[in-house]
């Protein structure tokens, strides 16, 4: 009875997320141009774009979070390093705080940026190292379980109303098949509180190239909801609550840091006897709240058979699909004392072999939410079209040739495919109206 409560829960994270089909009916949502005031509600805004880099390599940093100080606005750079910064005119006088896991955080003046071209530099943070020992703990299992237990102490424990950018792509090897790009209102419930968090829809653009997924249609059912899934401190039991941690072992790594603080950093995978699929990966715990400020993890797919079960409901009979990959990340920010979900992603990976077929297909979905802002409220009702867990953003290519189409609301600076792929977009849409 353990082991088949562990599958349901690997399955409740998972069986939304991607679904092999014949061409069939799909939950969708017609608000694909609905507008929604932005959260700070300031209608002048100033852009700065740039990339962010290692100080020593001139590597390019992901996922770094950039901050306006003192607001609850932010950003994050994408998998190139690079940044866009909508500023409304009001905070030009601040500062950002540049902030990633294993640097040590920066801050620049606004009135300093360029419009463009901008380059920051973060340097590698200098961890002192030191033997695990906080509160008394000094294994790794009781270190994760001491975290789970922190959600009424240091996780924002408010109703609040986030605007989130949400990105969704899928592709046939290395081309775009479709995009989908969203923001959208998260209702975010306290982190005490038993009840799943809501969404609304605010404003979306969507287009499918269904030439190249041939007759075979992969159902990309996950959406948004996957995404906020990844809470692992709102959600455990989508990758492991305090019932199933048996289930695997914890090791330390080496600390880092984030934002000048000391943060421990803990293994996981599954023990050797196990053989359902379960995670494997890396918590990130700040020494000093036992706060999750991050984990990067994946799904155990060695098991090809048992994996594919858990995402495949329906395929063609003369079709073997199973995953290649099935990663997942989540990161936490921190404002006045306490901690808060800002980004999740998902990316999942399938192999589609043909019987008979010399040569195979391989589709690709990644997925990201970030939280641009937030606010703390209580009473406000539903702003926009609310989605269910199961939407598929209808496809409509709205937008993509209005390079004002998102207005002032923060968003994900696309990287150079999805340029490409944005740019052939308008391509078609001109060559139509013409």
């Amino acid at each position: 009875m353990k082991k088949e409560n562990t599958l349901k829960n690997s399955l409740v994270l998972l069986y939304t997320t991607m679904v092999l089909c014949v061409f069939g009916l799909q939950f969708t949502t017609q608000a694909s141009n609905v507008f929604q005031e932005p959260l700070q509600g300031i209608q002048t805004i100033n852009e700065f774009k740039g990339h962010v880099y290692d100080s020593s390599s001139k590597d390019a940093l992901a996922y770094v979070d950039i901050n306006i100080t003192g607001t609850n606005i932010s950003t994050i750079t994408n998998k190139e390093g690079a940044f866009l910064l909508k500023v409304p005119t009001e905070y030009l006088n601040k500062t950002i705080k540049i902030s990633l896991l294993g640097y040590a955080e920066g801050e620049i003046e606004i009135s300093s940026l360029k419009i463009d071209d901008n380059k920051i530099y973060l340097d590698l943070s200098i961890t002192q190292l030191s033997n695990v020992n906080v509160y008394g703990i000094k294994n790794a299992e009781a270190l994760v379980r001491a975290a789970l237990n922190r959600k009424s102490e240091v996780y924002d424990n408010n109703r609040t109303k986030m605007t989130a950018f949400y990105r969704e792509t899928i592709k046939k090897r290395n081309k775009n098949a479709s995009l989908s790009e969203a923001v959208l209102a998260v209702y975010k419930q306290p982190y005490t509180n038993s009840k799943s968090d809501e969404l609304s829809l605010l404003k979306s653009r969507k287009s499918t190239d269904y030439s190249r997924l041939d007759t075979l249609t992969l159902k990309l059912q996950g959406g948004p909801f996957s995404t906020l899934y990844t809470d692992i401190i709102k959600y455990p039991e989508y990758i492991f609550n305090k019932n199933d941690l048996s289930n695997y072992v914890f090791t330390f790594d080496e600390s880092t840091q984030l934002n000048n603080r000391l943060v421990y950093v803990v293994n996981f995978k599954q023990k050797v006897n196990n053989d359902e699929p379960l995670y494997y990966g890396k918590l990130y715990i700040d020494s000093q709240t036992l706060a999750l400020t991050s984990a990067i993890y994946n799904l155990n797919i060695s098991n090809k058979e048992l994996a594919s079960k858990m995402f495949v409901r329906k395929k063609p009979f003369n079709a073997r699909v199973y995953p290649t990959v099935a990663a997942y990340r989540v990161d936490y920010r921190t404002r006045n004392g306490k901690w808060y979900y800002g980004y999740g992603k998902i990316e999942l990976t399938f192999k589609v072999n043909y019987k008979r077929k010399l040569f195979n297909n391989v589709y690709t979905l990644n997925c990201e939410m970030a939280i641009t802002d937030w606010k703390i409220d209580d009473n406000s009702k539903l702003v926009g079209e609310k989605l269910k867990p199961n939407v598929v953003i209808i496809d409509k290519a709205s937008g993509f040739s209005d390079p004002e189409f998102w207005g002032e609301y923060n968003i994900i600076e696309p990287e150079k495919s999805i340029e490409n792929a944005i740019q052939k977009i308008n391509k078609q849409l001109e060559d139509a109206e013409s």
